[in-house]
């Protein structure tokens, strides 16, 4: 390789211009694929355990073992 700076700089083996590339073979002309259409999977609504009201949360239902917060009561020993 030669510095531009120095002149006197040889040049080394190997290192010319690459040589001219030959006339390239034409291209074959790409292949067309069919698309194939993918079948989307049909939705279907699962039925939860217990009703719920139009938020999504369970309705609620007037259980007699449990107060009005929820909270058990407490039979008394007899």
């Amino acid at each position: 390789m030669r510095d531009k700076k120095d002149n006197a700089t040889i040049d080394l083996p190997g290192f010319g211009p690459p040589p001219a590339p030959e006339a390239p073979e034409p291209a074959p002309e790409p292949q067309r694929r069919v698309r194939v259409r993918k079948v989307a999977l049909k939705q279907v609504q699962l039925e939860l355990l217990e009703p719920t009201d139009a938020t999504g949360l369970p309705v609620w239902t007037r259980d007699a073992g449990l107060d009005l917060t929820g909270l058990p009561i407490w039979a008394p020993d007899t």
